[in-house]
């Protein structure tokens, strides 16, 4: 068969590939996809089969949106330049996703003047337990003062989930309940810790709840009853940012946590403690003297890395069940805390410089 026979027009490519003709005229001008020949007389521009793979690849770099300086890199370069061009612009997606997300909710929150309501209906103890875990990273003493946000309790609630998120910039804790109900808009609200810690005392006893929220504040309703939390008009950081940057965790530490919090706790708060990996035992350090070990399964490169004991004592109270996961991307990279109980609770501890490093 003549080659010619293989060939098909623009308009045919076009079809076959769900690309305009303009498109695929564009792409030639700018030398991402050439025809394979171009008529001499005409002027008409011809494509064959084995070009169509490149094609879709384009289409599927402008669907998300990826700019043709960085497609040449995905079409033509290698491997590591096309991850790495794909992973920048997916973060890059994220921010400006968040930021929109962000932006819209004030401004819907604006437009309805404080007058619209939010509801959601959860589980009393389930909330209790949430203020438990989350209301201890919040920020206290000059942490608290210098920045007022970080001494509250971001409260959100869309059709999803009603999360509880708080900071102290050492420490993130966030939790995420399930609603089995939910009317309104999403919305977000700052409240104080000591109130929030009253309520959650009341709501324990309760099998169900409704959480109303609004420009006002939020008010938990049950029983006759109804606790008003008062709102902090203050700016609380963007967590998703903080958790859409993570890394992907080079090493996985699993331990029995009382077990671990045993060793953390008889470090005492006197400086950092290291902790060390040798195979699938997770050794801690502190101060260079005293080495309590505790057995865990380790994944990863021999790791060592150094916590304040009074971060990361916490955030192993703070789960549930008896183990606890580390996911450590880096010595300088928050560290992922988690239960394998209780997936809908996430803790980051924040490491700190190693004193030990240089022994």
């Amino acid at each position: 068969m003549d080659d010619t026979d293989a060939l098909m027009s623009i308009g045919a490519f076009a079809r076959r590939v769900g690309l305009a003709p303009s498109a695929l005229r564009f792409y030639d001008d700018c030398g991402v996809l050439r025809p394979a020949t171009v008529d001499g007389a005409t002027g008409y521009r011809y494509y064959t089969p084995d070009q169509e793979p490149r094609a879709l690849l384009v289409r599927r770099l402008r669907q998300a949106g990826i700019p043709l300086t960085d497609a040449s890199a995905v079409l033509d370069g290698s491997r590591e330049e096309a991850r790495t061009v794909l992973e920048e612009h997916a973060r890059r997606a994220r921010e400006t996703a968040a930021s929109a997300r962000s932006a819209i909710g004030e401004i819907l929150r604006e437009l309805h003047g404080g007058e619209h309501r939010t509801t959601a209906r959860i589980g009393g103890a389930e909330l209790a337990g949430a203020v438990r875990q989350v209301a201890p990273a919040a920020a206290s003493g000059p942490g608290r003062e210098e920045f007022p946000a970080l001494g509250c309790v971001l409260i959100e609630l869309d059709h999803q989930e009603v999360r509880l998120v708080a900071t102290d910039r050492y420490r993130l804790a966030l939790r995420a309940l399930r609603p089995s109900s939910f009317e309104g808009d999403p919305c977000r609200v700052l409240t104080g810790v000591p109130e929030l810690r009253e309520a959650a005392s009341w709501a324990m006893r309760l099998p169900e709840l409704v959480v109303e929220a609004d420009r006002q504040g939020v008010r938990l309703l049950g029983d006759r009853t109804v606790h008003a939390l008062s709102p902090v008009e203050d700016t609380f950081p963007d967590y998703r940012l903080i958790l859409d940057d993570l890394p992907t965790p080079g090493h996985r530490i699993i331990a029995d946590r009382a077990a671990l919090r045993t060793a953390v706790a008889e470090a005492g708060h006197d400086g950092p403690l290291t902790l060390r990996t040798e195979g699938e035992r997770l050794i801690r350090v502190s101060c260079g003297t005293v080495t309590s070990r505790v057995a865990a399964l380790c994944t990863g490169p021999p790791l060592r890395i150094a916590f304040d004991p009074g971060v990361l004592l916490p955030a192993l109270d703070a789960g549930v069940g008896p183990d606890v996961l580390l996911e450590i991307s880096s010595p300088v990279r928050p560290v992922v805390v988690r239960s394998a109980d209780q997936g809908s609770f996430t803790t980051l501890v924040m490491p700190v410089a190693d004193p030990s490093a240089d022994r």
